[in-house]
């Protein structure tokens, strides 16, 4: 039998995904991770990108826009700032969000205002490269 590892995504909306994996590959801060059942207990905080977990030959795809990722031996958990499904993420939504945020950056901010427009900015720009991640392996049109 092989062996797994359960996964539990949630967001401030809510549960995003329960159930189990072979593998999850995470956006760790400082780069992906790939982990397996039996993984070396880690805390870690996440950047914005692509979630992503594999179960036999299905793969479920999310985003999330940073947060803590825990791992434990039998059980990972993501406390994501924000989550969604590939399949719900709304491209014109983000272009237009993108779009905002280098406006706001070439404009004359305080600190303060300047820092949220960047990390508006680099947000959308990881969900547009998961879309676009997401098109070439086939899962969006």
């Amino acid at each position: 039998m092989a062996m797994t590892i359960d996964v539990q995504v949630v967001s401030t909306e809510g549960s995003i995904y329960e159930g189990v994996a072979d593998m999850v590959v995470a956006p760790g801060e400082m780069g992906e991770l790939g982990i397996l059942p039996q993984h070396a207990p880690l805390l870690t905080r996440l950047r914005p990108g692509e979630l992503r977990i594999l179960h036999g030959a299905e793969t479920e795809y999310l985003f999330v826009n940073g947060g803590i990722l825990e791992i434990q031996p039998d059980r990972i958990t993501v406390l994501a700032d924000g989550a969604e499904r590939a399949v719900d993420i709304d491209e014109a939504k983000a272009v237009a969000a993108k779009e905002r945020a280098e406006a706001l950056l070439a404009g004359h901010l305080d600190e303060m205002d300047y820092a949220r427009a960047q990390g508006e900015l680099l947000e959308q720009i990881a969900r547009l490269r998961a879309i676009q991640r997401l098109r070439e392996r086939g899962v969006l049109r």
